[in-house]
C-alpha cells in the first residue's frame, strides 16, 4: 500500500510537471530546463545523503514516514504557490527530501524480506516493482481527469493526500528494522572493493536510462515527422508497453528464483538494443507496435530486477545500494536534455541512433563487469535459490 499510494501520488504530477510550469508558472524554456535540472541533481544528492545515514542507524522505518510528510508538504506547497524562486527552493529541499521514499522503500523490504525468506527477495522486490507500474498506469489518467474538472490545485492537493495516506500506513503497519549493520563493523571493514566495482554497473544502468527518457520525449515527434503517425499512435505504444511489462517483471521475479539474475539482466539489455534497432530503421508504425516486445522485456529486466542485483553487491548498506542505482534514472533526464537538443536541430530517428549506440555501451558495461565482480560473488547456491545479482 505505501508502494501504491506514493506511486499514484508521483505519476498523477510527474507526467504534467512541464504543463504546469509554462502554463501556471509561466516560466520560459530556460526557466522550465533549470527547474528539471535542479529538480533531479538535488534529489539526487538528498536522496545519496539519506541512503548513506539509513544504513548506520536503525531509522529506516522513521525516514519513510519523514519522506512520505515531506511529499505530503511539498505538494501541499505546490498547490498554491506560483512563484518561480519559490517552487525552486521548494523542489531543491523538500521535494528532494520526499525523493527517498522510493529507494528507501525498497531499501526496507529488501531487509524485511532477507530476514523472512532470502531465497525469494529478488520475487518480492520485482513485485513491488511491479505495483509501481500499475500505479503509473492509473496516475496520469487520474490526474487528467481531475484538470478536466478543477486544475493545478486539485491535482496537487490528491497527491499530498496520497503521500499523507502513505506516511500513516506507514506508521500504522510497518514495523521497525535494524540497521543491517552497526557502525563500528561498517568502520572496520568499509565497502572499498564494492563502490569500485560497481562504477561499470551503474554506468550502464544510467545509460539505459537515458535510452528510456530520450525515447519517450522523442517518439510522439517521432511519429508525426518520420512515419506519418499521431498522438493517438504513442499513446497506443506507451500503453501497450506498459501493459507487457507488468506480467513480464512478475514472470522475470519467478524466474530469478532459478537462473542468475545477471543473465536475465544482460538477456534484457540486449533486448533494448535489438529495439533501437528495429526502431533507427523502421518506416511504419505497424513495425514499432511489435518492437515493443523486445522494449517491455527490455523495461522489466532492468527496472524490475536491477534494485536487488546491486543491492545484492552491497548487502550491507542496503539503503545507499537501493539509492545508487534509482539515482540512475535522474541522471538519465539530465543526460538525455541536451541529446533531445540534437535530435530537435538534426531529425528525431537521431535520437534512436543515439540511443542504439547508448544500449549498446550500456551492454559492454554490464557484461564486462562480470570479471571484475568474480572475486567477490557469493558461492551459487542451489537452483532454486536466487543468490546472484539481485532485481531493480
Amino acid at each position: 500500500m505505501v508502494f501504491l499510494t506514493s506511486g499514484i501520488a508521483t505519476a498523477v504530477v510527474g507526467p504534467f510537471l512541464g504543463l504546469f510550469l509554462s502554463t501556471e508558472v509561466h516560466a520560459g524554456p530556460v526557466q522550465t530546463a533549470t527547474f528539471l535540472i535542479v529538480a533531479s541533481l538535488s534529489g539526487v544528492a538528498v536522496s545519496s545523503a539519506i541512503g548513506r545515514v539509513s544504513d548506520r542507524f536503525p531509522i529506516r522505518r522513521a525516514l519513510l514516514i519523514a519522506a512520505a510528510l515531506a511529499g505530503f508538504a511539498a505538494s501541499g506547497l505546490t498547490a498554491f504557490i506560483r512563484d518561480y524562486w519559490i517552487l525552486l527552493a521548494v523542489t531543491a529541499t523538500v521535494t528532494a527530501a520526499s525523493g527517498a521514499l522510493y529507494p528507501q522503500s525498497f531499501a526496507y523490504a529488501r531487509q524485511v524480506l532477507q530476514r523472512d525468506d532470502p531465497n525469494r527477495t529478488a520475487l518480492g522486490i520485482s513485485t513491488l516493482r511491479t505495483v509501481f507500474s500499475i500505479a503509473w498506469v492509473g496516475g496520469p489518467s487520474l490526474a487528467a481527469l481531475l484538470l478536466d474538472t478543477g486544475d493545478f490545485r486539485h491535482v496537487y492537493g490528491a497527491a499530498a493526500l496520497l503521500y499523507l495516506l502513505a506516511a500513516l500506513i506507514a506508521v500504522r503497519f510497518l514495523p521497525g528494522v535494524e540497521a543491517p549493520s552497526a557502525p563500528r563493523e561498517r568502520k572496520a571493514e568499509p565497502p572499498a572493493r564494492a563502490p569500485r566495482v560497481l562504477w561499470p554497473i551503474l554506468c550502464g544502468f544510467a545509460l539505459l536510462q537515458t535510452t528510456m527518457v530520450l525515447g519517450g520525449q522523442v517518439m510522439p515527434l517521432f511519429l508525426s515527422t518520420e512515419l506519418n503517425g499521431s498522438v493517438r499512435d504513442a499513446g497506443l505504444l506507451f500503453g501497450l508497453c506498459a501493459a507487457l511489462e507488468i506480467p513480464l517483471m512478475l514472470g522475470f521475479g519467478v524466474l530469478s528464483t532459478r537462473v542468475p539474475l545477471r543473465r536475465i539482466i544482460l538477456g534484457g539489455t540486449a533486448c533494448a538494443v535489438a529495439y533501437q534497432l528495429v526502431v533507427v530503421t523502421s518506416s511504419s508504425v505497424g513495425t514499432l507496435v511489435a518492437a515493443q516486445i523486445p522494449n517491455a522485456v527490455f523495461i522489466a529486466a532492468t527496472a524490475g530486477l536491477g534494485i536487488t542485483y546491486v543491492q545484492d553487491l552491497m548487502p550491507e548498506q542496503p539503503g545507499r545500494a537501493t539509492t545508487l542505482f534509482t539515482n540512475s534514472f535522474p541522471i538519465g533526464q539530465v543526460l538525455a536534455a541536451p541529446l533531445f537538443g540534437l535530435s530537435q536541430q538534426y531529425g528525431f530517428r537521431l535520437a534512436f541512433g543515439i540511443n542504439l549506440a547508448l544500449s549498446a555501451i550500456g551492454l559492454v558495461l554490464l557484461f564486462l563487469a562480470r570479471s571484475r565482480r568474480r572475486s567477490m560473488e557469493p558461492p551459487v547456491r542451489p537452483v532454486t535459490d536466487a543468490a546472484c545479482p539481485a532485481e531493480g
